[in-house]
């Protein structure tokens, strides 16, 4: 680590939410906020220009995906862990997270103390997962374990992210974009969710997907 203080990269496209979060890990006199950034693209430039001992990412950014920027993180052996901090069901994203290559998962709604508990965890070189969680992941309870899921679950991860992308009120051609694919292959995409959700319309995808981005 740098010194006897952390340097944290926070990637979050919410401007109050991430002024709360600078302000609240600056109160530890060993942490400290080096930076921010709002999309993939940006962190990367951030991480390459700061060298942070860690980075705080959220899923969902603008215009990209908070768990490439965990996987291409771990794809380049890059020596910083990092902590994802998101509002998605951790009962849905956690072990996607880790399998990315996260070294924690934590809840936005959860108290300040358990995001610093969660940051300091993790810097340590632990792994921080709340207890359901790790009781799931000891008990070999993961996708390849279909009977055990909900049908939510069972999406494939590019599936998630489209699926979670229309719950922020996306359309085809901006999830498109965001993803760097085709509008065609959006449309696919949809089509498999509806088919593994049971849903029938459209109107029915969008509802489903904004409560789940709502719980």
């Amino acid at each position: 680590m740098s010194g006897s203080t952390s340097r944290i990269l926070i990637v979050e496209d919410h401007p109050v939410f991430r002024l709360g979060m600078s302000e609240m890990i600056n109160q530890e006199e060993d942490l400290n906020v080096c930076g921010w950034a709002e999309s993939v693209l940006e962190a990367w430039n951030e991480i390459s220009r700061l060298d942070p001992d860690l980075v705080i990412a959220d899923i969902t950014l603008k215009h990209s995906d908070g768990l490439e920027l965990v996987r291409e993180l771990t794809r380049q052996k890059k020596r910083i862990p990092a902590l994802v901090l998101s509002m998605h069901p951790e009962s849905l994203y956690a072990e996607r997270a880790v399998m990315a290559g996260a070294r924690g998962y934590i809840m936005k709604q959860e108290a300040p103390v358990s995001v610093v508990t969660a940051i300091r965890t993790v810097l340590s070189g632990k792994i921080y997962l709340s207890d359901e969680i790790k009781e799931k992941l000891l008990l070999g309870i993961s996708s390849s374990s279909n009977h055990h899921l909900s049908p939510v679950e069972r999406l494939a991860p590019r599936e998630l992210e489209v699926f979670t992308l229309l719950g922020r009120g996306m359309s085809t051609r901006e999830i498109a974009a965001a993803l760097n694919l085709s509008m065609k292959t959006i449309g696919t995409y949809r089509e498999r969710i509806k088919e593994k959700l049971h849903l029938r319309h459209n109107n029915e995808l969008l509802k489903h997907a904004m409560s789940l981005n709502d719980a």
